[in-house]
Parts: structure tokens; C-alpha cells; sequence
């Protein structure tokens, strides 16, 4: 079973999210369990302050340092540390499976203008984007990194295939998908799909997945190319 840990500063925002879906039939499977631990009870004043002005001026708040640090020395974890940050590396389906393959998994989620980079430093955490905006804090890109990952455990899906056909599984985007009725409001299921013919749908899916990366992902496509 695989052990996931998110330290925030809101535990509500994931006790409804991780019981749903995906993430929550993975629990129930006793594929993965979740802890998440409220930053707040690592603070040691009557406020239980979390947050500073930064050194060296400007505008906004920095989270703390030392609540962090006692937060996951409290849960002494043995996998990866990543915090959810604007300025870390980009998140890709390549992580995920990475990151599937753990048996466990420690989320800090930052908040205000920024964390202590003492935070990366120390606690050797990677710094994670889920892209290319900025969110009020790391809570929702938190539940994005646990989705992708915990989908990618064994027995997580109904089958392989499932996950198979994904965008981004072998590099590419995954072509349209089309369900009954075959026709609807004047817009058809394209021919191939209803014939029955399973060599002529599979290469119509690989060249719909092939025009769909050119067009809307030019950069992976130059990587699908250079793979």
C-alpha cells in the first residue's frame, strides 16, 4: 500500500475531494492511504502564526520554516517530498509514474506570497508546478499530483487499458472519443469508428492523436519526434 502525506494549512479542503472517485476506491481498495496533517499544529504561539514579512522587504507574507520542518519530521516519511510551488519544474504524466512506483509520498502546500526556501533546502523537497498560473495556494495542485499518481496504481482502474489511452501515456494527446447516439443535433460519429474494422480504428485514433499534438502541443510533439 502505498502512503500519501499533504501538509496544509486547510485539512478540510481534502476530506471531501480524497473520498470521491478515483482516490477514494483506491482507499477503500487499501491501495493507498492518505494523511493529511494540519500545518498549524507545528506552530508553538498563541496564534498559531505559520507566516512572516520576508527579509529584505516587499510586498506579501512567507510561510515559516520551522513548521514545515516539524511537520515532516513528525512524519519521518520515507519517499519523496514535493512541495507545490509557481516556480518549481513542470509536472508531467512522466512524474506520475515515477511517483507511483513509491510506497510513499509527502505534499507540502505553501500559501501567501511564498515559502522559506530553507523549506526545498532542507527537507530536500522538489519544487512542483502543475502550470504555467498562479493559484492562492497549493492545496488544489496538491489533489492534481495525487490524482495522477494514485490512478496509476496497480488495480486503481478497472483495467490497464484504461490508462493506456490516456493523453500524455506514450507521448502523444489522446485522439476524440465518441459514445451513443452516433448521431446527434446534426453531428455525426465519424464513419471509421462504426465500421467495425478494428485495423482502420486504430490507425485512425494514432493519426488523430498524431494531428492533435502537432496542432495544440508543438513542444511535445518535438519530443515525440526526437523519442
Amino acid at each position: 500500500m502505498m502512503r500519501i502525506n499533504i501538509v496544509t494549512i486547510f485539512p478540510p479542503f481534502f476530506e471531501a475531494t480524497l473520498a470521491l472517485g478515483i482516490p477514494g476506491r483506491a482507499a477503500a481498495a487499501g491501495l493507498v492511504a492518505y494523511r493529511v496533517v494540519d500545518l498549524r499544529d507545528f506552530t508553538h504561539d498563541r496564534h498559531r502564526t505559520v507566516d512572516d514579512v520576508p527579509f529584505g522587504g516587499g510586498a506579501g507574507m512567507v510561510m515559516k520554516p520551522g513548521p514545515f520542518f516539524e511537520a515532516v519530521e513528525a512524519l519521518a516519511p520515507e519517499g519523496p517530498v514535493l512541495l507545490m510551488s509557481a516556480r518549481g519544474r513542470p509536472f508531467h504524466h512522466e512524474d506520475a509514474v515515477r511517483l507511483s512506483l513509491e510506497t510513499e509520498l509527502t505534499l507540502l502546500c505553501g500559501h501567501y506570497k511564498d515559502v522559506d526556501q530553507r523549506v526545498v533546502d532542507g527537507l530536500g523537497a522538489e519544487e512542483v508546478s502543475i502550470g504555467d498560473f498562479v493559484l492562492s495556494g497549493g492545496e488544489p495542485a496538491a489533489l492534481c499530483v495525487v490524482d495522477a499518481v494514485v490512478r496509476l496504481l496497480p488495480g486503481a482502474l478497472g483495467d490497464h487499458e484504461s490508462a493506456a489511452g490516456d493523453s500524455h501515456y506514450d507521448g502523444l494527446l489522446a485522439p476524440p472519443s465518441y459514445t451513443r447516439p452516433p448521431s446527434y443535433r446534426g453531428l455525426d460519429v465519424p464513419d471509421v469508428l462504426l465500421s467495425g474494422d478494428h485495423d482502420k480504428i486504430a490507425a485512425w485514433r494514432a493519426a488523430e492523436a498524431e494531428r492533435l499534438t502537432r496542432e495544440r502541443r508543438p513542444d511535445l510533439w518535438s519530443r515525440y519526434e526526437e523519442g
